[in-house]
């Protein structure tokens, strides 16, 4: 009987029943397995405890470019250090895939974007964010004026920060979201 690992299961299942938004899991486990051959059995029926370090995660090429493979790790990792389970790694894939709802990829880049993890993305955490996107080619002040017009169009409360509801809200405004908030393999 043929095995593979599925996300919705988290568990191995018959490969006939295992379907993702992804295009199938078999594939996304062999992607994980090339990272480390050698620590990631081809039998992951018994559900060995492997994680694969953050630094392997981050050299993947559908990672390695992007200026927030860190803060994409973090989130996405069990143990928020950026290190991956293959439970993580499907996870990660299947909210970047091309056909996750909108809602869910909203709330991971919410994740992604709040910096401290206080469930806010605050002036601080789009300062990062706007030097991440811009590769740092802005000056403090033209960051700080980015900042606060985010923060005036998009905090529906006015609190000086932007909630997940804010956050969706101005997401919604933004057709090309699902478009550029993937990664494919």
């Amino acid at each position: 009987m043929s095995y593979t690992y599925c996300t919705q299961a988290r568990g191995p299942v018959k490969k006939s029943n295992c379907t993702t938004g992804f295009g199938g899991s078999e594939r996304l486990f062999y992607r994980y397995r090339d990272l480390a051959p050698q620590l990631v059995p081809l039998d992951y029926s018994d559900k060995p405890d492997v994680v694969l370090p953050y630094e392997l995660i981050s050299s993947m090429p559908e990672l390695k470019d992007n200026p927030f493979r860190q803060r994409i790790a973090e989130v996405f990792s069990e143990d928020g250090e950026g290190n991956m389970t293959l439970d993580d790694f499907l996870d990660m894939f299947s909210v970047l895939s091309e056909m996750a709802p909108r809602d869910l990829k909203a709330s991971y880049a919410f994740k992604i974007y709040d910096f401290n993890n206080d469930d806010y993305i605050c002036k601080s955490d789009l300062e990062k964010t706007v030097n991440k996107l811009t590769r740092n080619e802005l000056t403090p002040e033209e960051v700080s004026l980015v900042c606060e017009k985010v923060i005036e169009e998009a905090d529906l409360d006015n609190d000086g920060k932007l909630s997940l509801e804010d956050f969706q809200h101005m997401i919604v405004r933004a057709p090309d979201f699902l478009s550029t908030f993937h990664i494919r393999i």
